[in-house]
C-alpha cells in the first residue's frame, strides 16, 4: 500500500552511527537501542517531511478533474450560505482570539497517518472526507488543498463558499503562500498547536513572516470543536491490552532500561513520545481507538528513574494496571501533559523531544517554562532543584534535546519473536486470500456481477475467519479496469464500478492480527489479457524480482536500490510516481519508518538486519489500468564468498507468500534466472500455504503454483 509523505512516517534524513557508549548503572540482558546513535545538529536540519501544507500529488501523471464552473453550473450564482464556516468567522473576534485566519489540517496531536472520527476536523468544516487536505477559512475566503487523487471528490463535496486548490497543479500556490497573497500585513493566523508538529509550526512561522503576517497559538481551545458542539462523536474508550509478551518478545522493563541508557548517554534526563505506535511497542500495549492501527491516544514521559503514561484512565483494565505497575509506569490524565512539561522544566530537567513529531504545544510550553525557570533562577540566585544536576558535564537548568526519537529507530528492528509472528500472521493471510481468489474467480465464470466493494467486503469476510484477526490494516484498494491506474483508490458503494472479467483487476489490502501486520498487492485478469498488459505486467515483475534479490552492504539507504525495481520500466520509457517500499510495524502500523525504499533520495536511514520494508513496484496507465505486485520483505544477512571492506552484506526473505498470475506474463521478456526465481517463490508458496487450506481452495493454489518453462 502505498501513502503520500506524511508526519505519520516521518521519513529521516539521518544516517544513525554506531553507539556503544553506555550508563554503567543501568544493566539488561538486550541491547535493543544500542546500535544508534543521533546527530541533533543533522537532525535538526534534515528531519524534516514534507512541507505541513504542501500535499505533493504522487498518483500516476496527470489527473483530468472538470473544472469547479462545469460542475457547478446548474448551482446558483451566488456563493451558498455555509452555517458552520460563519460561525467560525463569528469566532475570530472574540476575547482572547483575535484572528484573520484559522488553518484546519487533516491530522490528531500525534501526527497520525490514521485518526479518529472525533479528531476529524477538516472533514467536519469543509464536507470533504478524503484522508488528505488543508482546510484555511478568513474572513471572506475559505481554501481547501488536496491532491490530485481527491480533486472529483473534492468538486463534489465543497459547496460554492469553497474554493479548492489542486495541490501540485501549475499555478497552484501553496498554503502559506497563499496566506502571504490573501492576508494584510499585520494579519494574525490561529493554530491549534496540539496538531501541527514543532517543525511544520515553525515552518509555517517563517514564511508567513515574511509578509508580517503573525502565528497565533489557540491553547485553550480548537475552534471547530466550539462550533462542532455536541454532534461531535466522542473520543474513543475502548479498552487498552496487553500485547503478549511471545508476540513482543522483549519485556517493557528492559526496553525502558534500554531507552533510560539511551537518553543518559544523549545529556537528557527524560523524553516525551507522542508517537502512537511508539508509546504501544515500548508499553508492549495495543488498542482500537484509531482505524487500521492498534493503538490507543496517550503520550508517554520516561525520566531516568520514573515513567508516566498519559491516557483516559477508562480505557485501563485490571489486567493493563498490574501490567504497567510491575513495568513502573504511573498513570496519569491523558489531558494534564502540559502541566507536567512544566513541572519537567520547573526541576531542570533536560528533555528531549522529537521535533518533527512532538507537537508544538508540548514544545512551546517547555520552552516557556524553561524561559520562566531561568528568570526565577536569575532572581533567586540558586538552584530551584538539584535532582538533574549531579553531573558537571550537564548545564545548569532546564534545556531541550532535539533529536530523532530513538523509539522509532529500536522498533524498526524486528526482533525473532516479532518475526516470528510476522511470519505465522502473513501464512493466515495467504489462506484467506487464496479463499477468496478462488471465490472470486468461480463467481466471475458464472458470470455473477460484482462490484468492487462486494469483492472488499468479501476478502474481509474471509480474513475475519482467521485466527488472531482484528481489522484491515488499511482501506482495501479494489480497482477494476481505469480504476486501478488510481493509486490510492477506495471504491465506496454509491460510485465504486461493477467488476469487468475483460480488464486488469487490482486488489491492493492488509490486515491486523494479534501477531502480525500484513500488506499484499496482486493484479490479475481474469480474461485474455492484451500484449500491452503483459508486457507492462511482466517489466514491473522484472523489478520486483531485481529488488527481491538484492544484494547490498551495510550501511546502504533504501533509496539506493529503487532503480533495481525500475530498470526494467525504464529501458522502454516507463515509469512510476510512488516509492517502491515503506516500513512497516510488527501488529502496529501498516505504514512506518524511518526506513524505506524510494526515488526520494533525502531519507539517508540504512536498511538493517530485522527492518520490514514492503516491495511493490508498479505502473499506471491513465484511464486503462493500473498494475502493482507487491510482498512485505525482511532485511536479513547473506553469507557472500567475500566481504570487500570487512563489512556485511544484506539482502531480503520472503514473508508473503502468494501466487502472482502466470497468466499476465510474457516469458519472452524473463531471464532463465527471473523465471527459476516465479518457480521457486510458487513452490514456497505451495509449501508454506497448502497445509492450511483444503478442498476447491487447495486445488485453486495447486493450479497457481505450478512451475512455467520458456516455450
Amino acid at each position: 500500500m502505498h501513502s503520500l509523505p506524511s508526519h505519520a512516517m516521518r521519513p529521516l534524513c539521518l544516517n544513525p552511527s554506531l553507539c556503544s557508549s553506555r550508563f554503567p548503572f543501568f544493566s539488561f540482558s538486550i541491547p535493543i537501542f544500542h546500535k544508534f546513535k543521533n546527530n541533533p545538529t543533522i537532525y535538526k536540519k534534515s528531519q524534516k517531511g514534507p512541507p505541513f501544507f504542501s500535499i505533493r500529488c504522487c498518483g500516476s501523471g496527470s489527473v483530468t478533474a472538470k473544472p469547479s464552473w462545469e460542475l457547478r453550473r446548474n448551482r446558483a450564482a451566488v456563493q451558498e450560505p455555509d452555517e458552520k464556516v460563519d460561525a467560525l468567522r463569528q469566532l475570530f473576534t472574540k476575547p482572547g482570539i483575535g484572528i484573520d485566519a484559522y488553518i484546519i489540517p487533516s491530522q490528531d496531536a500525534h501526527q497520525s497517518e490514521f485518526i479518529a472520527e472525533c479528531y476529524m476536523r477538516r472533514a467536519y468544516i469543509s464536507g470533504f472526507t478524503g484522508s488528505a487536505g488543508t482546510a484555511i477559512v478568513t474572513k471572506d475566503k475559505a481554501a481547501l488543498w488536496t491532491d490530485g487523487r481527491y480533486f472529483l471528490q473534492a468538486e463534489k463535496q465543497l459547496n460554492t463558499s469553497w474554493k479548492l486548490m489542486r495541490a501540485g497543479n501549475f499555478g497552484v500556490p501553496q498554503a502559506s503562500e497563499w496566506l502571504n497573497d490573501v492576508l494584510a500585513p499585520g494579519g494574525r493566523v490561529g493554530i491549534d498547536p496540539f496538531l501541527f508538529s514543532y517543525d511544520a509550526a515553525e515552518e509555517l512561522k517563517e514564511v508567513i513572516s515574511k509578509k508580517n503576517l503573525e502565528l497565533v497559538y489557540l491553547y485553550d481551545l480548537n475552534l471547530v470543536d466550539e462550533i462542532w458542539k455536541e454532534s461531535r462523536p466522542k473520543p474513543p474508550n475502548k479498552p487498552i491490552r496487553v500485547h503478549d509478551l511471545k508476540y513482543a518478545g522483549i519485556d517493557v522493563v528492559s526496553k525502558l532500561s534500554s531507552l533510560r541508557a539511551e537518553l543518559v548517554a544523549a545529556g537528557s534526563s527524560a523524553i516525551v513520545i507522542s508517537m502512537l505506535d511508539e508509546v504501544a511497542w515500548l508499553l508492549n500495549l495495543r488498542g482500537s481507538d484509531v482505524p487500521h492501527s492498534p493503538v490507543m491516544y496517550a503520550y508517554l514521559i520516561v525520566e531516568v528513574d520514573a515513567a508516566k503514561l498519559f491516557v483516559d484512565d477508562s480505557k485501563v483494565t485490571s489486567e493493563v494496571m498490574y501490567h504497567l505497575k510491575k513495568a513502573g509506569v504511573d498513570l496519569r490524565p491523558y489531558d494534564s501533559i502540559l502541566s507536567e512539561i512544566r513541572r519537567l522544566a520547573a526541576e531542570g530537567a533536560h528533555l528531549w523531544l522529537d521535533t518533527s513529531s512532538v507537537n508544538a504545544a508540548i514544545v512551546e510550553t517547555y520552552k516557556a517554562a524553561c524561559d520562566k525557570y531561568l528568570m526565577n533562577r536569575g532572581s533567586r540566585g540558586k538552584r530551584k532543584n538539584k535532582q538533574y544536576f549531579e553531573s558537571d558535564s550537564l548545564p545548569v537548568g532546564p534545556s531541550g534535546v532535539y533529536m530523532q526519537s530513538p523509539v522509532s529507530l529500536a522498533k524498526a528492528l524486528k526482533n525473532p519473536s516479532e518475526l516470528e509472528g510476522m511470519q505465522n500472521s502473513h501464512l493466515r493471510d495467504a489462506a484467506a486470500l487464496a479463499q477468496f481468489w478462488c471465490w472470486l474467480e468461480e463467481e466471475i465464470h458464472k458470470n455473477v456481477k460484482l462490484t468492487e466493494v462486494d469483492l472488499a467486503d468479501k476478502l474481509l469476510e474471509f480474513r475475519s475467519k482467521q485466527d488472531g484477526f482484528l481489522d484491515t490494516s488499511f482501506d482495501t484498494i479494489s480497482g477494476s479496469g481505469a480504476n486501478g491506474a488510481i493509486i490510492h483508490y477506495t471504491p465506496e458503494a454509491e460510485s465504486c464500478s461493477v467488476v469487468d472479467p475483460n480488464k486488469l483487476f487490482l486488489l491492493d489490502s492488509g490486515a491486523q492480527y494479534v501477531d502480525g501486520t500484513t500488506d499484499i498487492t496482486r493484479t490479475v485478469h481474469f480474461g485474455e489479457p492484451t500484449a500491452r498488459e503483459k508486457e507492462c505486467f511482466t517489466r514491473v515483475l522484472k523489478g520486483h524480482i531485481a529488488l527481491d534479490e538484492a544484494v547490498f552492504p551495510e550501511n546502504t539507504p533504501g533509496f539506493v536500490l529503487d532503480a533495481f525495481a525500475r530498470s526494467a520500466l525504464w529501458k522502454i520509457g516507463l515509469d512510476y510516481r510512488h516509492g517502491t517500499g515503506h516500513g512497516v510495524g510488527a501488529a502496529l502500523n501498516v505504514h512506518e519508518g524511518p526506513q524505506s525504499i524510494s526515488f526520494r533520495y533525502g531519507n539517508m536511514t540504512p536498511l538493517q538486519k530485522g527492518m520490514i520494508v514492503s516491495n511493490e513496484p508498479g505502473y499506471y496507465e491513465d484511464h486503462a489500468f493500473g498494475i502493482r505486485i507487491e510482498n512485505l520483505l525482511c532485511v536479513q544477512e547473506i553469507n557472500t564468498p567475500n566481504r570487500y571492506g570487512g563489512i556485511e552484506y544484506l539482502g531480503f526473505e520472503k514473508l508473503t507468500f502468494f501466487p502472482i498470475q502466470t497468466k499476465l506474463v510474457d516469458l519472452s521478456l524473463l531471464s532463465i534466472e527471473e523465471m527459476e526465481w516465479l518457480n521457486s517463490y510458487h513452490s514456497q508458496v505451495w509449501e508454506k500455504v497448502s497445509p492450511l487450506l483444503e478442498g476447491s481452495a487447495r486445488q485453486w493454489l495447486w493450479k497457481n503454483t505450478r512451475p512455467i518453462a520458456k516455450q
